[in-house]
């Protein structure tokens, strides 16, 4: 059996174990998470700082894995929790383009063609919700924005941010209340429409 056919069915932590006295293999982990942590990177800095920050991210990874918790076999919250600090160092690409969001208006579709009401409605609501987003703070955002935008969850979140989870669910029950009011009583992280 080669490398690569065992490569596939291990978990992170045992790639990351391996890649201490084989430091090739961390090259996998890479393989397995970087599209992941790239699309994250783009959502909040653009396209042009995403690579950047991706390298960065699996560098530092890269640099502590001997310090990863090996009793956690997915690295995807560390991996955010790394990717989450790499962003704040470019706090101030964040700001511009969220600011950039909220000053641009909902493109208005001529047709409905294929387009379901859900997806304009969100396309409606993106000016209104960056608006919303540059009043949090850093912490709250990036809280938000793992939760909302890389899908963790909240003990995920919490690992990826150094918190307990009580913490992570008063801060997100907080985060909600606010944006909901923002969005005049439309809460665009609830699974369904809620309606004020």
């Amino acid at each position: 059996m080669s490398v690569e056919d065992t490569t596939e069915t291990l978990d992170d932590s045992t790639l990351i174990g391996h890649s201490l006295d084989d430091p090739e293999r961390f090259a996998a982990l890479f393989d397995r998470h970087a599209d992941e942590i790239h699309r994250y990177a783009a959502r909040r800095l653009g396209a042009e700082l995403a690579d950047d920050v991706t390298g960065e991210v699996f560098l530092v990874a890269f640099r502590g894995r001997g310090r990863y918790d090996r009793t956690l076999p997915d690295a995807r919250p560390w991996l955010y929790g790394i990717a989450t600090k790499v962003v704040s160092q470019h706090r101030r690409a964040e700001r511009r383009r969220t600011a950039a969001m909220a000053r641009v208006g909902a493109e208005r579709p001529g047709a409905f063609d294929e387009r379901s009401a859900d997806r304009v409605t969100a396309e409606q609501l993106q000016p209104r919700l960056a608006r919303a987003l540059t009043r949090l703070s850093a912490s709250e955002r990036d809280l938000l924005l793992l939760v909302a935008w890389a899908d963790l969850t909240y003990e995920d979140a919490a690992r990826a941010l150094g918190v307990p989870v009580g913490t992570v669910r008063s801060r997100l029950h907080r985060l909600r209340v606010k944006v909901r009011r923002a969005l005049g009583g439309i809460d665009p992280f609830a699974e369904e429409p809620q309606h004020g």
